[in-house]
């Protein structure tokens, strides 16, 4: 629904006559937007599936005046994880890592798990820092949706 009132309803006078270049060029300028959303949404769900030994309670995005972070979560013993969603075509750095940190040190969260979701993977020195307080997944991790 969010793709036909977002690219088809406002220009369908056009799609209809088979001129679809401005549908064409608006999503083109929208798809990062978009499909982030998505990403996002999917994201959460798979958390709930990742997060197993202590399952999730809560999950949503976080904002506040200053900062935003995809991922919010709260499991049952109430520890938080605090995360990002990268959906691009470059692997994500380790200068991810330290804005999510620096956002939860000036949002005042204190973090027990972060995680950065991306669709290209990471960077050797990120991957180098993956660990129990640090989580890395791809886009081969969403195959645990399906199951």
């Amino acid at each position: 629904m969010r793709f036909w009132f977002a690219f088809i309803s406002p220009l369908f006078k056009g799609i209809r006559d088979g001129d679809f270049k401005e549908v064409k060029q608006k999503f083109l300028n929208k798809k990062n937007e978009f499909t982030q959303l998505t990403f996002v949404q999917l994201s959460h769900e798979l958390l709930k599936k990742t997060f197993t030994e202590d399952n999730i309670q809560e999950i949503s995005s976080f904002w506040d005046r200053k900062n935003e972070l995809d991922i919010y979560a709260k499991t049952v013993s109430g520890k938080i994880i605090v995360g990002s969603c990268k959906y691009s075509n470059t692997k994500v750095k380790k200068s991810e890592l330290t804005r999510l940190q620096e956002i939860c040190k000036e949002s005042n969260i204190k973090v027990d798990t972060f995680v950065i979701v991306a669709k290209k993977g990471f960077s050797n020195e990120l991957k180098s820092l993956k660990s129990e307080q640090i989580k890395l997944l791809t886009l081969k991790s969403f195959k645990n949706l399906l199951l």
